[in-house]
């Protein structure tokens, strides 16, 4: 039983519905537009929406959406050939309608439609009853009812014969050794299919045992062949002796690289925090966009190389054509007015799945892009002078764009206003596998709120990894040596709070909440061990520090050299967060640090992979090894970077 069923069209006039049910199907639709068709995940004709199922159909010729809902738990075997049959009745019969008279026929025709729907909607049930089982097989049907018993006996010393080995057995059949019997004559013919029948129990258990011998007889040669003396392995690396009572401390220095024999000189730690506090100021506000220079001089060489790689032969034959021989070459791919279709856009479509798969885009991603561009453009009609690969790239482009644009916004320093005006700390989660850069990219969250002015508490919930929270107490000391608490009339702009290791992560988040409460800080910054997806136990310990916490953002922090992993990582991370859970509506992942940006040029299909299969906007990105490499997301600059070839 179907709950609704509507047509209406892009710009959102309800031309038709059908109503199974009471209630009104807007909640359901908009949440179909919101989530689906404007954020180009259209890939799969088939979403979920509480208790229901929608599926839908675009008719991009004329501008027109047809969805379907029923309950969940049903299975309608119909609704795909019903969904279809009535696209193409109501398109047939209102086509000169919609054509001639365009929006204001949408708006002031009438759709007579229920009497179409009903017939269908019958004929769509009847085709999808349940027929009746096949009657089962007689014994004298089947094929072991042709087999006779002297066939189906096995003779010890003769393996069963099958069907698909008649012509290995054919030939093992021609070709049999001599046998010597104390008891028995020579055999020295071949052995065939009837003489093999004949042979008695004894003969062939000789014959077997004589072929055993002979095989032993071969493996043992090969055994008794020298073996290759064995290579001695290197010992490895060898400890350190040190001698003692060295009166001089430079002996023991070896810390110091050479090159040449000549020493070179390193940067020191103060050389580096004299760099920071000349560029310090230049972080207020939100943080700068991530560049990328794309220029048209790369696209003409690349033109310019493609026109060089014609066949000498194809030159050949071109110079003897007419002018309008080579105009109509010219003009060969394009559309012309037409309505595209999948035939038209599947080569095309499997150059640029390639090309995003290039690009560090997830292949599961790179086809529902591909899948939803697909849709997007099937039946609509091209001009005259556009080719189906500048529709097809001017499409994915879109896509792209709809895709990293973020659904909300998250304005950490206007949220950071709104805390403070209610007296409390605002509160990040920071999360994600080993090694991604959690606490680097910690730090320079910190010095960017310090330079909007604002106090920080860190967290170090990481009680696992060995060193992590003396990593954050240096982070915080360079931090506090930036912004030292003269320039802020004595109060530390930056403190750590910790516990040392073994403890429970979630009771110190909460004990460094209460504290920042009470010493007025505000900003807190929690940061949690690495962990990866599969480890239940420490996804769970995760689940409880947020659902224990509730932070005011959780961030996930991921690296952008990944590309499939990407999609595991943040789909596992966003189950591990639901499952365990006690809340109806739990708290999963609200945006994305993306973390060692300068190291892929212009591989940036992570951002793609991440930004797609959570929804969630890219907070921010690392791009360095200073405090002051923090980075916004430019999209078009993302968008350049995966459209260039």
């Amino acid at each position: 039983m179907l709950d609704f069923f509507t047509i209406f069209s892009k710009g959102g006039i309800v031309l038709w519905c059908f109503q199974g049910v009471r209630g009104s199907f807007s909640g359901p639709v908009n949440a179909l537009l919101r989530s689906v068709i404007l954020q180009e995940r259209g890939g799969n004709n088939s979403y979920n929406h509480d208790s229901l199922t929608l599926k839908y159909k675009l008719d991009n010729q004329f501008e027109l959406v047809f969805v379907v809902g029923y309950q969940k738990i049903l299975t309608l075997t119909y609704v795909d050939k019903l969904i279809d049959d009535v696209h193409k009745e109501f398109r047939d019969k209102y086509r000169n309608q919609i054509q001639q008279n365009g929006a204001l026929g949408l708006l002031n025709g009438s759709f007579d439609f229920q009497d179409d729907f009903d017939f269908l909607l019958r004929a769509a049930e009847e085709s999808s009853k349940a027929r009746a089982p096949a009657a089962m097989k007689t014994f004298e049907q089947s094929e072991k009812s042709k087999k006779t018993v002297k066939s189906m006996i096995e003779k010890p010393g003769e393996k069963p014969k099958e069907n698909n080995k008649k012509n290995k057995s054919s030939k093992k059949e021609n070709i049999a050794p001599e046998v010597n019997t104390s008891n028995k004559a020579k055999v020295s013919a071949p052995i065939t299919s009837g003489d093999k029948e004949e042979l008695t129990a004894e003969e062939a258990i000789q014959r077997n045992r004589e072929q055993f011998f002979k095989k032993r007889m071969k493996t043992g040669d090969k055994a008794s062949k020298s073996p290759k003396p064995e290579t001695q392995k290197d010992k490895g690396k060898q400890p350190r002796v040190w001698e003692l009572g060295a009166s001089n401390t430079k002996e023991l220095d070896y810390s110091k690289p050479t090159t040449n024999g000549s020493t070179e000189e390193v940067t020191t730690a103060d050389e580096d925090l004299e760099a920071l506090r000349f560029r310090s100021g230049l972080m207020t506000g939100n943080p700068p966009d991530v560049e990328y220079e794309s220029s048209s001089e790369e696209e003409d060489e690349e033109v310019s190389s493609i026109e060089t790689k014609v066949a000498p032969s194809a030159v050949k034959s071109s110079a003897k054509k007419t002018g309008f021989g080579g105009m109509f070459g010219m003009l060969k791919g394009l559309v012309g007015a037409k309505s595209l279709t999948l035939d038209d856009m599947e080569p095309v479509l499997e150059k640029m799945k390639d090309h995003l798969i290039a690009k560090n885009v997830a292949a599961d991603i790179a086809v529902q892009l591909c899948e939803s561009v697909a849709k997007r453009l099937e039946g609509k009609v091209m001009g005259t002078f556009s080719t189906v690969t500048s529709a097809v790239k001017q499409a994915l482009q879109e896509s792209l764009v709809q895709i990293l644009q973020p659904k909300r916004r998250v304005d950490v320093l206007r949220d950071v206003m709104e805390s403070q005006r209610m007296r409390r700390p605002y509160v990040i989660t920071f999360c994600g596998v080993n090694g991604v850069g959690k606490s680097t990219n910690l730090a320079k969250i910190s010095f960017w709120l310090i330079e909007n002015g604002y106090n920080v508490l860190i967290a170090a919930c990481d009680t696992f990894r060995a060193g992590a929270v003396e990593q954050l107490r240096t982070h915080t000391r360079r931090l506090n040596s930036l912004h030292p608490p003269e320039k802020h009339n004595g109060r530390s702009m930056v403190q750590l709070y910790e516990k040392g290791y073994g403890k429970d992560a979630a009771g110190i988040a909460m004990e460094a909440i209460s504290y920042a409460r009470n010493q007025g800080f505000d900003v807190v910054l929690v940061d949690t061990a690495g962990r990866m997806q599969d480890n239940a136990p420490l996804m769970t310990a995760l689940a409880k520090l947020i659902a224990v916490n509730m932070p005011d953002l959780v961030l996930f922090v991921g690296e952008a050299l990944v590309g499939n992993e990407a999609v595991d990582q943040l789909v596992k991370f966003n189950k591990a967060l639901a499952d365990h859970s006690m809340s109806e509506k739990p708290r999963l992942i609200d945006g994305i640090v993306l973390t060692k940006f300068d190291t892929i040029d212009d591989k940036v299909g992570a951002a793609i992979s991440m930004t797609y299969i959570t929804g969630q906007p890219i907070v921010f990105v690392g791009t360095g090894q200073t405090y002051c490499d923090l980075r916004s997301l430019n999209v078009k600059a993302v968008v350049a970077a995966l459209m260039k070839a």
